[in-house]
């Protein structure tokens, strides 16, 4: 509590850097372009912060991004189109508080966390560094997610150009999800409204499946000035305010949205010109940078490393984008437009929903501000209603404009995977404007979908179309999403527990978390049967694998018994789990297993089913799995509590849960060890709440924040959360006055300035 926004800025700095300093110095040093000094040209970047792969590459980039001026003139602008005075003062007020802890420990020496004590990297920040950390989780899902390809562009290195074939569509399209590889985020949303629900006025889901670790992890503050501004929830660490929440009349909450909010231009060169390029027969130089950056050599030396990097009218020239290669040649290049480039207004909606009083106060902050870079929006409010909104950042493509000026192979990759990749030589395919977006080239609000129901809406990383089944959503622009397709086994899931819920007489907050926990997977209901007399039928209980035959008798019977779940005693999951796994591409776009009986649109939620049993690489599929469980020394039919689990300090946690491919509402995506199973977790369940409405001023809320509050291994919030989420365990949300005061483990820090 603060009686202004500087003094909560304030107080949130002090608190969030005593929890996770390490993590916050180390993207810090990132958005510093400073990397290569401190840990040297190589490692592996910073993934949270950028797809950089090396940490040359991510110095290289932000240095650029510094050089460039962009961050202070966006801030500069008043808003909507800069940050608001509330948010300047609070980002003010962050860096003083920051800062400020740094300074009563006694700087990096006096940190308690071992990770980054005495860090010459770990330094006061400056309210530039918050401005830059800003901007790089706007461009996150664009510029963010090919800093390599930027970077290593030159000119005429390639022979030939890109083919326009459906192969290369298809591994584009696959790309576009692959850009984060294991640590691609997620969520899911439902929203219960007055209909929907048994008691309570409205009930809100809100499970994001984002990183366990680095910068983009959440973290949970209560905050409140009075007369202004009281909301609970959560932000990313990057992000001084909530990313997530509710106050005492709406909750609200984020899904990863299906629009690529990045387009590419193709470039038709000048001829003998290869750092030229044509529009409407013009010759118009590329703008060259060169920048230089130091970097620490293996005897201790700094080395200035100088790099030219090359932009267009459009953006930045890259060689590479969603994991394909996009080659320059003497004839041709490819640069990139992010929506998100010119985006400082991420804080302005945050604050506007933080503040909002209804679903039609969200409907106007979203609008309003149009800041939310890649993420739908499910809301409540008290009167009953639930939200679904998908309006953010969207590059001003209509499908008449991708008609006109897609590229052959745009023209498949827009139809299939929302991806514009337009003629860069003609100057009417520029992108488009809207009166009512917030600046030219984007989409306006009035374009973007929203529903209002009385009964629910949810939303699991897919387009719009089956936000609720009863009602769905057709007719927008595709680069908003698809209609009519395939839903993943997560989306089906997600809707078919809601109908059933519905069907047991409504929802509570009690059975909305009985819900999530109950860890059921779309998947198995649909082909572990079939899995099981698949194995039973192999002859001389043999399947084929890549080693050679392999003897399965004793996954047979895992499982036949299995009980379709993901919970910590489940046997046969872990199985079950690494032969799906080997039958579906890792990418988060809606990759089918090989299914007997195809989708159907007019039956979206029960298609495709049926597990094709008899072709050859399920049978191989099958065997491979059975052959890594054994070369790693586990059971067949082991618990998935002995072989799911993450270390923290001397403890061992295990987790329930699994990967999104299970089509499982609760996500654990786990990072796999040959040897050991399931021993970390990159993205999954993290800040989850329910938030119910019952008519009273108090909200009803659960919360649990699966990752933990602290970075810190010597916090002793480093993993009680963690513990938590492997029990089952909620925390009650003390929201209202009284019962924070009445906390037992209250504790007052007042801090004056």
């Amino acid at each position: 509590m603060a009686d202004g926004f500087s003094g909560l800025g304030y107080g949130y700095g002090y608190a969030v850097a005593k929890d996770n300093i390490c993590v916050l110095a180390n993207s810090y040093t990132t958005v510093r372009a400073q990397r290569s000094r401190f840990f040297g040209p190589g490692g592996s970047g910073d993934v949270t912060v950028s797809s950089a792969t090396t940490n040359l590459a991510s110095d290289l980039y932000f240095q650029q991004v510094n050089s460039s001026g962009v961050v202070w003139s966006l801030v500069a602008q008043p808003a909507p189109r800069g940050p608001q005075r509330e948010v300047r003062d609070m980002v003010a007020g962050y860096v003083e508080g920051y800062n400020r802890y740094l300074r009563d420990v006694g700087g990096a020496a006096g940190i308690g966390d071992p990770t980054c004590r005495g860090g010459q990297w770990v330094t006061p920040i400056t309210e530039t560094d918050v401005w830059h950390m800003l901007h790089a989780m706007a461009t996150y899902a664009g510029t963010g997610s090919m800093v390599d390809g930027i970077v290593n562009a030159k000119p005429a290195t390639a022979t030939s150009g890109l083919a326009a074939n459906a192969d290369t569509a298809a591994r584009f399209r696959a790309g576009l999800g692959e850009r984060f590889g294991e640590n691609s985020p997620g969520s899911n949303g439902i929203a219960i409204g007055a209909e929907g629900a048994a008691r309570d006025n409205s009930i809100l889901l809100g499970n994001p499946h984002f990183i366990w670790h680095g910068v983009n992890r959440f973290w949970q503050a209560h905050l409140t000035v009075p007369g202004k501004l009281n909301a609970a929830g959560a932000g990313l660490l990057g992000t001084p305010f909530l990313s997530i929440g509710f106050n005492d009349k709406i909750a609200w909450t984020h899904t990863w949205a299906a629009p690529v909010t990045f387009g590419l231009y193709e470039l038709k060169l000048a001829p003998g010109d290869p750092t030229s390029y044509l529009v409407d027969g013009k010759k118009e130089r590329m703008i060259r940078t060169t920048v230089s950056v130091p970097a620490r050599q293996p005897d201790g030396r700094l080395a200035v490393v100088t790099r030219t990097l090359y932009a267009t009218r459009f953006g930045p020239v890259t060689s590479n984008a969603a994991s394909m290669d996009l080659p320059w040649t003497t004839t041709s290049a490819y640069a990139v437009r992010d929506a998100n480039a010119t985006n400082m207004r991420l804080m302005n909606t945050s604050f506007g929903l933080a503040t909002a009083q209804d679903t039609a106060g969200v409907v106007d902050a979203l609008s309003r501000t149009q800041g939310l870079p890649i993420f739908n929006t499910l809301a409540v409010d008290r009167s009953g209603n639930a939200l679904y909104a998908d309006i953010q950042v969207v590059p001003h493509v209509t499908d008449a404009l991708a008609q006109r000026c897609a590229t052959p192979l745009g023209q498949y990759l827009f139809h299939t995977a929302g991806l514009a990749l337009l003629n860069g030589a003609d100057s009417t395919c520029a992108w488009g404007a809207d009166a009512d977006s917030v600046e030219p080239g984007l989409l306006g609000p009035s374009r973007m979908q929203r529903l209002v129901r009385r009964d629910y809406v949810t939303n699991s990383n897919q387009s719009p179309w089956l936000s609720n089944p009863h009602a769905p959503i057709t007719g927008y622009q595709r680069i908003l999403g698809d209609a009519y397709t395939e839903r993943t086994p997560r989306t089906r899931e997600s809707i078919l527990s809601v109908e059933e819920g519905l069907a047991e007489g409504g929802f509570t907050a009690a059975s909305m978390r009985q819900m999530l926990f109950a860890n059921r997977s779309r998947v198995a209901e649909l082909a572990a049967a079939d899995t099981a007399r698949m194995c039973a039928a192999f002859p001389g209980g043999l399947a084929p694998s890549a080693g050679g035959p392999v003897d399965v008798t004793g996954a047979c019977g895992a499982l036949s018994t299995w009980d379709r779940t993901y919970s910590l005693d489940s046997r046969g999951s872990l199985l079950f789990e690494r032969f799906v796994m080997k039958l579906v591409p890792s990418a988060p776009v809606p990759a089918s297993l090989p299914w007997r009986v195809p989708f159907d649109p007019q039956a979206p939620l029960t298609t495709p089913n049926t597990l094709d049993t008899g072709r050859a690489d399920v049978q191989r599929a099958f065997g491979d799995a059975v052959a890594e469980l054994r070369a790693a020394g586990i059971p067949l039919d082991a618990r998935l509590a002995d072989h799911q689990t993450v270390t923290r300090g001397d403890q061992r946690i295990p987790l329930p849960g699994g990967s999104w491919q299970m089509g499982i509402l609760n996500v654990v995506h786990p990072v796999w060890h040959p040897l050991a199973g399931n021993v970390e977790v990159a993205t999954g369940s993290t800040y989850i709440q329910v938030v119910a409405f019952d008519g009273s001023g108090c909200p009803n809320v659960t919360t649990l924040l699966a990752s933990s509050q602290s970075a810190d291994p010597t916090s002793p919030y480093y993993a009680d959360q963690t513990a938590m989420f492997s029990a089952g365990r909620w925390v009650p949300s003390r929201f209202c006055e009284e019962s924070n005061l009445a906390a037992p483990a209250l504790r007052v820090v007042h801090l004056t300035r």
